[in-house]
């Protein structure tokens, strides 16, 4: 049977960066309220970019990586919510601006749980037998669907985009998953909404197009709701232990009280959500990329890692995985 495993990681972010005190010259804000509610202290921000320019910068990254070329790639996923066009898909661009000549390319719309869903589906390609390689990025422009006067969502999403490259292999990698998702509690996160404008439509109310978020739903959502996910997931394992969660990074204090409730040590949850803010599908394979960087994590080290995602759907989940 054939198995899939991460060979390489990279992540890409705007140069423009946003600090705290740059938003509180916007709206009623401060770098400390910040801080103390979120544990963000800058974002960073597209000025001329789109997500297939970030995806780009990570695509050729990982290729470079790899000394693979473009057409050795079978498939590219993108994980976003906010792709350039509603078609083409974001992935299409990405395998055109590279010359991926010979990958299929298709997007994954499932928020912040976009990049544990699309590695997913790109393991189970690899074990097909069918494909061998291909890339899967997360990457998301946020700033682009914000509204920046309300402090409520404007402090805590910042842009950029990160990726592995997954390739096939003897030995599994891929231990143990659990995706879920509750569309009856859809509306407590929002953004894009679609008004129909044409002449034949018989409303001619506008919903709101930027990102609509009850705050405290969605904390209440992930403190229970994905802290049984990922004690369920690593019960699942035929050795149940954990060396670091790479949780979605939306909140510090989130994070805090996801490990009191999983009754894991606070110091196997990673976080940079300080220096890159929310970026929704991004943000955990740019925390996965950093921590490669840092020498945190290493690949082909056998370190056992869990992704878990969460966010608008309502969707979550985790992949539990062997570096």
């Amino acid at each position: 049977m054939n198995y899939s495993r991460i060979t390489q990681c990279a992540h890409y972010a705007p140069t423009t960066v946003v600090h705290n005190d740059d938003l509180a010259k916007m709206i009623d804000t401060s770098d400390e309220w910040i801080y103390q509610r979120t544990g963000i202290r800058q974002r960073h921000v597209v000025t001329n970019e789109n997500t297939s320019d970030l995806c780009e910068k990570v695509a050729y990254q990982l290729l470079e990586k790899s000394g693979l070329t473009a057409e050795e790639l079978d498939f590219i996923i993108i994980a976003t919510v906010t792709p350039d066009y509603q078609m083409p898909s974001t992935a299409c661009l990405v395998q055109g601006l590279i010359g991926a000549t010979k990958a299929f390319a298709f997007d994954v719309t499932a928020a912040c749980s976009g990049f544990v869903y699309a590695l997913s589906l790109a393991d189970k390609l690899i074990q097909s037998g069918t494909y061998q390689r291909g890339l899967v990025i997360g990457a998301e422009t946020m700033s682009k669907i914000i509204d920046w006067t309300d402090r409520s969502t404007a402090v805590l999403f910042g842009d950029g985009a990160g990726g592995v490259l997954l390739e096939a292999s003897p030995t599994r990698h891929f231990l143990a998953e659990q995706l879920q998702s509750d569309g009856k509690r859809a509306q407590s996160l929002t953004a894009g909404y679609q008004n129909n404008q044409s002449p034949f439509a018989t409303t001619t109310e506008l919903i709101k197009e930027s990102i609509v978020m009850d705050g405290r739903q969605i904390f209440d959502f992930a403190l229970k709701d994905v802290s049984k996910n990922i004690r369920q997931t690593i019960e699942r394992l035929e050795e149940p232990t954990i060396d670091y969660v790479l949780a979605h990074q939306a909140n510090k204090r989130l994070l805090d009280a996801m490990a009191k409730k999983t009754k894991l040590p606070r110091e196997k949850f990673l976080d940079n959500m300080e220096f890159f803010a929310n970026t929704s599908a991004a943000s955990i394979p740019i925390l996965l990329s950093e921590a490669i960087e840092q020498g945190t994590l290493k690949l082909n080290s056998g370190q056992h890692i869990l992704l878990t995602g969460f966010g608008g759907g309502l969707t979550w989940g985790s992949l539990a995985i062997k570096l």
